[in-house]
């Protein structure tokens, strides 16, 4: 059978590979000046440009000439201007800006670990190397820079999933690893009935409540700020959403996590598990191949995981109804389940 994925078979095509980071610092350094508000709506001259950023005139010539070339930004004349997507997703303030998550998490936090990616695959790191999720959210800036960004990345799948998912019948929802809340605000938003707990890190929990608070929901979503794989759960919930989790936490621990969730869910209650997870091939898709192997860069416990391998645990622990659908088209999938009523 022939593979889908096309082959590589230049070396200019390795070549693009092998420099793709210099784009995704390009990228990020255009966030860092705000590059794309100050475009926004705007058709501006290099000279323009240095001048509302404070950048020298030759540097923002340079990073303008990087981002035409990627397709963030396109020529218009004299000057330069956003593209449709940058525009769309990348410009402060607008509904579906997620520039800060990639500033913040994906810069500041997440690449700097792919330095030590070459240990981690070959079972070399130092032991003060390999970091949990709770070693690193004990530190309250590590906690707050990363909640932040994700809530940002977060809060469009979360209106996905209130459509996919029909929660009118439940009362209760535990997000397990929940982060800043951002599922259990749009979901709270999508069904009025609806109050959550959000089961996550103490120093994680204290930055979600501003959000939720913002957003006037704090009397429907409360913390139990804890270890998810330490801590006591709540007793029962009529619905149990584990989003991004099964990618930070050892492998091992997913199939008592699944367990644990059929014990907490009352009759006929909804099961959400949201991840990154690659096809059965193994082909892709790239990008939840491509984050799966950055977790691996400080959580070299971390599984790479498929749809089919996280509902074969789900119909093991008594699941049923088992249904899987992407979530962000090329990245995400979710994999939902009913327990029997």
């Amino acid at each position: 059978m022939t593979s889908p994925v096309r082959e590589l078979e230049t070396a200019e095509e390795i070549s693009d590979i092998a420099f793709a980071f210099m784009g995704s610092k390009a990228l990020f350094s255009a966030l860092h000046v705000d590059l794309f508000s100050i475009l926004s709506e705007k058709t501006l001259t290099p000279e323009q440009v240095a001048e509302a950023s404070a950048l020298d005139l030759d540097r923002a010539t340079t990073l303008l000439t990087a981002l035409t070339s990627l397709g963030l930004v396109r020529r218009d004349g004299e000057g330069f201007t956003n593209s449709p997507a940058a525009e769309a997703f990348l410009v402060k303030g607008r509904k579906y800006d997620f520039g800060d998550y990639l500033r913040f998490q994906i810069d500041k936090q997440m690449y700097p670990f792919l330095t030590q990616l070459n240990d981690a695959l070959t079972d070399s790191l130092a032991k003060d190397q390999i970091a949990s999720y709770e070693d690193w959210f004990s530190d309250p800036e590590q906690a707050k820079l990363y909640s932040r960004s994700q809530h940002a990345g977060s809060l469009g799948p979360g209106r996905g999933l209130a459509k996919m998912v029909d929660l009118s019948a439940a009362r209760t929802l535990l997000d397990v690893g929940g982060g800043t809340g951002a599922f259990s605000i749009s979901l709270c938003k999508a069904y009025p009935e609806l109050r959550s707990s959000v089961l996550d890190f103490p120093n994680v929990a204290k930055v979600g409540e501003e959000f939720i608070a913002e957003e006037g929901l704090s009397e429907r979503i409360g913390y139990r700020p804890g270890n998810a794989l330490k801590d006591e759960w709540p007793e029962s919930a009529d619905a149990v959403l584990m989003s991004y989790l099964f990618s930070g936490v050892p492998g091992s621990e997913i199939p008592g996590l699944i367990r644990k969730a059929f014990t907490v869910l009352t009759p006929g209650g909804n099961f959400m598990v949201h991840d990154f997870m690659v096809d059965e091939t193994r082909e892709g898709p790239k990008l939840a191949a491509l984050w799966q192997l950055q977790h691996t860069a400080f959580n070299p416990e971390a599984r790479s995981i498929t749809s089919s391998y996280v509902a074969d645990l789900m119909a093991a622990a008594g699941f049923e109804k088992i249904e899987t659908r992407p979530m962000i088209p090329g990245m995400t999938t979710l994999v939902h389940a009913r327990k029997p009523a």
